[in-house]
């Protein structure tokens, strides 16, 4: 289970699928209020695809388009740390390094550019971006273009997958009501970040305490987990639904780690996914090749475990794997 739907509401709106900075995104962070395909601007990798063309190993499977701009333009909601963030104007974080390892084996620039989580596969629908690369959750729903309702909304994506993760229960630190798992939370109300499998995931446990005879789960959507995390500080909700690798990051930052705590449901995890045009199978099957090439030679693990996020380690790429 992760986090990260894809209409977009005139207020602003990750399984999947945070502030810039966790312990800063507490106290408030900046707030996109773009909708459809804005972004802005923040960041990229590295490698200059004209500088590496030559040597790239896998720079001919790119589309065609892509090897003359030597630009793949990423879409990402960078208020996720440790996943994607900003430090200062430029987007950091595991993504963006995996996307760096990627650049290398593909001679071709990542540009990052950061939207709101709900508008990203809109931008790469309407051609502003290439790929979509966002802690977003791999579904069965996106990929086939469906809502939270099971509607035809458009077309879908296809996924490269590359980390896994599980659901983190953020809740106040020394965990005063002592949540243990998703069940704990019967009773209780629920923050969570608009749009994300986490919206999804706490209307499917509120009906499972219903089910079960337990007392009533509530919640409240907000447009970034910062507003969740700061609803979750003040006691207005027991606890936040993450991704576990970010629930974790919170705790370990935000106030100097005196904040919350983080549980790990490690019984659902999920599959992180480059969204990808399903037109465009050949920068799809380019990435795959790529993420699998720096698997093999290391930088992929490296990137990981710069982040104390080796945890969520896939061992070889894979195309449409969610569920």
């Amino acid at each position: 289970m992760t986090a990260r739907s894809t209409r977009c509401t005139t207020a602003k709106t990750r399984t999947s699928r945070l502030a810039a900075v966790a312990a800063i995104a507490v106290a408030g962070s900046m707030l996109l209020t773009a909708c459809g395909d804005q972004t802005e601007s923040g960041g990229s990798t590295k490698e200059t695809g004209s500088a590496a063309a030559s040597k790239a190993p896998l720079f001919s499977k790119l589309p065609a388009d892509i090897q003359k701009s030597g630009v793949i333009k990423v879409g990402t909601d960078a208020t996720y740390a440790p996943m994607e963030f900003k430090k200062g104007s430029e987007i950091v974080g595991v993504d963006p390094d995996i996307a760096a390892a990627l650049a290398k084996q593909l001679g071709v620039t990542f540009q990052f550019e950061s939207g709101t989580f709900d508008t990203l596969l809109t931008s790469l629908t309407t051609g502003r971006t290439n790929v979509v690369m966002s802690s977003m959750t791999d579904t069965k729903a996106r990929e086939q273009g469906l809502d939270d309702k099971g509607n035809k909304t458009g077309a879908g994506v296809d996924f490269v997958d590359y980390f896994s993760a599980s659901t983190g229960i953020l809740v106040k630190k020394g965990n005063p009501e002592n949540i243990k798992s998703l069940d704990d939370l019967c009773g209780k109300k629920l923050a969570v970040q608009r749009g994300t499998t986490y919206e999804q995931a706490a209307k499917d446990q509120a009906a499972k305490c219903e089910k079960d005879g337990k007392p009533k789960l509530t919640f409240e959507s907000y447009p970034t987990d910062a507003e969740a995390q700061t609803r979750v500080k003040a006691g207005g909700a027991v606890a936040d639904l993450n991704d576990s690798p970010v629930a974790a990051y919170i705790a370990q930052t935000a106030g100097g780690g005196n904040d919350f705590e983080a549980i790990a449901n490690k019984t659902d995890a999920g599959l992180f996914g480059i969204a990808v045009d399903k037109k465009n199978t050949q920068l799809r099957d380019a990435l795959a090749a790529a993420l699998d090439a720096a698997i093999k030679d290391g930088s992929y693990k490296a990137a990981l475990d710069k982040w104390n996020a080796g945890d969520g380690a896939v061992t070889a790429s894979k195309i449409n794997g969610g569920s």
